[in-house]
Order: structure tokens, then sequence, then C-alpha cells
């Protein structure tokens, strides 16, 4: 099986000492040592995730995140399909309707179980690593047509692997889409709205933004039916913690560039409720909830 090649700039060789690479999170000191046992992605919170998105997906993804996804990726009949971060598969009826061949990877098992067990005769799964697509069997190099990271890339560090490995999936001229909450406004426990009485204006409060950040989000408790075996490990099992990975916008434009990828689409994507205050109707449609980048893999002469 092939491997992904290295990185180099579509214009020139990349220089290490660049100051638009993202840090090297390995060497950051508040990071916790990484568990020796495989990642299990969303396995420890799989039960509530899916109570909560469900069969068709959450608010957000049909009013949101799929119609713009689909929009940007434009999919053609035959044409095939790779869901990176698929989790239990919501997307696959949208893209079926397309006639277009869906293939979905993630790393945990509970959320594939869930989506072999709702999709398995129109759709394909494989459990692997989303930076390390060139390890999974039944991917090969430039086999795809189009890419997704739908509010999964986020997810996902290094951020650097990630994109060099969808660009090894993809066909020469292939489409990659990331969908993802917008970085500039949606900075995890480091944004939030406020509100100005003398002005009656809701704003939105930014407290950190260039800064990458590794942010662990709410815990839920491990749902696992009585005598069921787990993979994870003690550490997961009791927190079932899920970690987002901040960015500012210009780590994942230097990052598709550097991938070889022509960025020839963005959309800033408001919140589909109206409010019920002049205030927050307005806040609602100033501040963006999604980010939506398209890019094209290229070569460059």
């Amino acid at each position: 099986m092939s491997q992904p090649p290295k990185r180099q700039s579509p214009s020139r060789p990349r220089r290490s000492s660049e100051s638009d690479r993202p840090p090297r999170r390995s060497s950051e000191p508040d990071r916790p040592p990484r568990p020796r046992s495989q990642p299990a992605g969303w396995d420890p919170v799989a039960n509530w995730y899916d109570g909560w998105v469900g069969e068709e997906g959450s608010d957000h993804h049909r009013n949101l995140a799929i119609p713009h996804a689909l929009e940007l990726l434009n999919l053609q009949a035959n044409e095939q399909f790779l869901d990176i971060g698929a989790g239990q598969g919501v997307l696959v009826p949208h893209v079926i309707k397309t006639r277009a061949r869906y293939t979905g990877v993630d790393v945990s098992n509970k959320l594939l179980t869930i989506a072999r067990q709702r999709h398995s005769k129109e759709a394909r799964f494989l459990q692997g690593d989303a930076r390390k697509l060139a390890t999974i069997g039944g991917i090969e190099a430039g086999a795809f047509d189009a890419a997704l990271f739908m509010l999964s890339i986020e997810d996902i560090d290094p951020l650097a692997q990630a994109i060099d490995s969808a660009a090894w999936a993809l066909r020469e001229g292939g489409r990659l889409v990331v969908v993802m909450r917008h970085p500039a406004f949606r900075v995890p426990r480091q944004s939030g709205w406020g509100f100005d009485p003398q002005r009656e204006l809701q704003y939105r409060r930014v407290d950190s933004y260039l800064t990458p950040m590794r942010v662990p989000l709410k815990s839920y408790a491990v749902n696992r039916q009585r005598g069921e075996k787990s993979s994870l490990n003690a550490q997961q099992e009791r927190a079932g913690v899920t970690i987002s990975f901040h960015r500012p916008i210009s780590h994942y434009i230097s990052e598709l560039v550097t991938a070889g990828f022509l960025i020839d689409a963005l959309r800033e994507i408001p919140t589909f409720k109206q409010g019920q205050s002049p205030a927050e109707q307005r806040a609602n449609q100033e501040f963006p909830l999604f980010l939506a980048i398209r890019a094209r893999k290229v070569t460059l002469a």
C-alpha cells in the first residue's frame, strides 16, 4: 500500500521556521501524556452523542452543516466520496440521493457499529485513524473524487497530518470540504454572548483566538450495558471527556495550501435561529456559527 508523500509547498519548500506554521503540540508542557492504547475517538460518549444527534442529525446538522456541505461537494453519480469522521453516518442518505458511492471512516468502533446497523446495505464503513488513511485497508491513494470533514476536523490533532492524509486519498482535482465551528467567534471556553443594556446590543465576547488550544469539553457518563466488555482505558471510562482543538483560520489555510490544495470557496454561516429580541436577531445574523471551506487538490508547476 502506498504511503502519503512528504509535505511540500506547491510553490516552494517548506521552512520549519515559518511563523504561520502551528506550533508542534507535543512540546507543550500542559499537555497530558497520551495513553498507550489506540485512540477510541468518541467511544466513551457514543451513546450520548447518538441520542443527541439522532439518525438524521441535530438541528444544526439538518439546517446548516449538511446543506452547505452538499452544495460545496456537488457530488455526481458514481463519484467516490470519503466521509472523514463519519460517526454514525448521518450523511449517508443525502449522499445516496446523489448516486455517489459512500465510504465513511471513523476511529470510534461504537459509532461505526451504529452506522452499520442503519446503513450497511448502502454504504461502506471502515475503522481507522483519519490522520493515517494509508494504513486503513480498503482505502487507496487517489481513489476518491471528494472528501469531507463535517464538524470533525476540530476533534483531530495534529491538523497537518489530517490534511495530508485527505490529500493522499484524493485524486488530482479532487474536492475537500471542511465544515467547522467558526474559529473566530466560537472558541470553546473562550467565547460567549454579552449584552450592553445602554446600547441594547447583544455582542460576541472572544477572550482568545490566535493561540492554538487543546480544550477538554463537558464530561458525560459512559453508558455501557451490563457485561459489555470495553477497550477503553480507565481514564476514558471514568470521564467520557471529548477534546476540541482550536486553531485560528490562518492555520487551516496554511495547512491546506502546504498540502497542495487551492481554496476556491469559503462560507461564513450564521445560525438558522431567528432570535426573540431585536438585539438577538441582529446578533444571530451578524456572527456566523460555522465556517465552510472548499479546496481542490492541484499540482502547480
